[in-house]
């Protein structure tokens, strides 16, 4: 690969006139300017060089393309701030962060905020440029501003369907259209009544949640209500769920494997934990499997990574996990020897169960290996003819361990 620099320049809708002087500078001298056709158009006829359209797929085109132009002065094109949501991240990944040079342009959700008042720092940003409807769910929470980077001139009235259709409807919308260029434009409205009107390409939807109040209300701690979730039968149930989360611990940017998915439940409120938190759910029944993918979808964490198959052989090959959680299965033979192999060191192993012959199993684990042992009882108030009493539920052993 060329390892001469790659200057990446930052441009909005208002387009040449916008940009800085280091920025134009730049874009005259390159001898190769790379972009989207949009962005490609906004430059005027002193900028010479040859002009060259992102492939698609774009990643694995990167290295070829810079090749295909070594020892040339490349100049990449990128919307507003290369390294907001933008192709800037991609580059340094690929090239490192040595091998870039950034001019950044004010991002759409700097203009945004501009406009409406909204400090920047205190306003969630979701982009669906590339990413599925359901990664906006996660965000909804009542009196929180979002900022929902569009992926072209439908996504309004997808955003205000997802809304009506999450309990949000009472939401105010604004959509932003061109923003920082001549025809700049908002519209506004609420998802309940949202017209699904023309709206150009280039926009930003900011939205003001509010929730109705007969809508689920769904908590940023562990342990959603068990309706939150489509399922079964087969689902580990709010309060234990929320004892197993608490077990695992999840921390940013770590890979958790739910082996017996049932209904995806650790997996999905693993990952609703924080962004960057990933899990696979290996779940052997294929019916399960895809009602785990569109709870997954509707809990705001559609790339929760779903694999049909039976543990452990269906196993083999998935990355390194941080962590590890067993809810099935555990007599099932090599399956907690595969588990404990794959983990890493330092990673959490958890497992329940409700029958004796896993208990045991998990009591000789447990003294090989130490951790903690520990029996979950959770009984329910109920009416018992004319007064109320306990309904205990089946209790859990649940066995937690570090490795060393």
């Amino acid at each position: 690969m060329s390892t001469a620099p790659v200057t990446v320049v930052g441009i909005g809708a208002d387009g040449w006139p916008g940009l800085a002087p280091t920025s134009q500078e730049a874009l005259r001298a390159a001898e190769v300017l790379v972009g989207g056709p949009r962005q490609l158009d906004l430059l005027p006829k002193e900028c010479t060089g040859e002009r060259v359209t992102w492939p698609t797929p774009l990643r694995p085109a990167v290295p070829g393309l810079l090749d295909a132009h070594a020892g040339r002065r490349v100049c990449v094109l990128a919307s507003g701030d290369p390294m907001f949501f933008g192709i800037g991240r991609t580059l340094t990944e690929v090239l490192g962060p040595g091998r870039i040079r950034v001019l950044p342009h004010p991002s759409s959700a700097s203009y945004a905020c501009a406009r409406l008042g909204w400090p920047l720092n205190g306003t969630d940003v979701i982009s669906l440029v590339g990413r599925p409807l359901g990664a906006l769910s996660a965000a909804l929470h009542d009196g929180r501003r979002l900022l929902v980077l569009s992926a072209g001139s439908g996504t309004p009235a997808e955003v205000a369907a997802r809304l009506r259709e999450r309990g949000y409807g009472p939401s105010r919308m604004t959509v932003l259209e061109q923003l920082g260029g001549e025809r700049e434009r908002r519209i506004e409205g609420t998802a309940a009544d949202w017209q699904s009107e023309p709206v150009d390409a280039l926009n930003v939807i900011a939205v003001e949640c509010h929730r109705d109040p007969n809508a689920l209300r769904l908590p940023l701690t562990p342990g959603l209500p068990d309706e939150a979730f489509e399922h079964d039968g087969q689902l580990t149930k709010r309060h234990v769920r929320a004892a197993t989360l608490a077990a695992l611990a999840p921390a940013p940017g770590e890979l958790l494997w739910d082996v017996g998915g049932g209904s995806g439940s650790i997996g999905i409120e693993w990952m609703r934990a924080h962004p960057s938190c990933r899990a696979v759910t290996v779940e052997r029944d294929a019916v399960r499997a895809e009602r785990i993918a569109r709870n997954a979808e509707a809990l705001g964490v559609p790339a929760l990574d779903v694999v049909t198959g039976r543990a452990p052989s269906a196993l083999a090959g998935l990355p390194t996990p941080d962590a590890v959680f067993i809810g099935g299965g555990l007599t099932a033979p090599g399956l907690l020897d595969a588990c404990w192999e794959a983990l890493r060191p330092g990673g959490r192993l958890v497992a329940n169960t409700v029958t004796l012959e896993s208990e045991a199993l998990l009591t000789g684990w447990y003294r090989r290996h130490g951790g903690d042992l520990t029996r979950l009882a959770v009984a329910h108030a109920v009416p018992v003819g004319g007064f109320t009493g306990w309904r205990q539920a089946m209790p859990v052993t649940q066995w937690s361990v570090t490795k060393a």
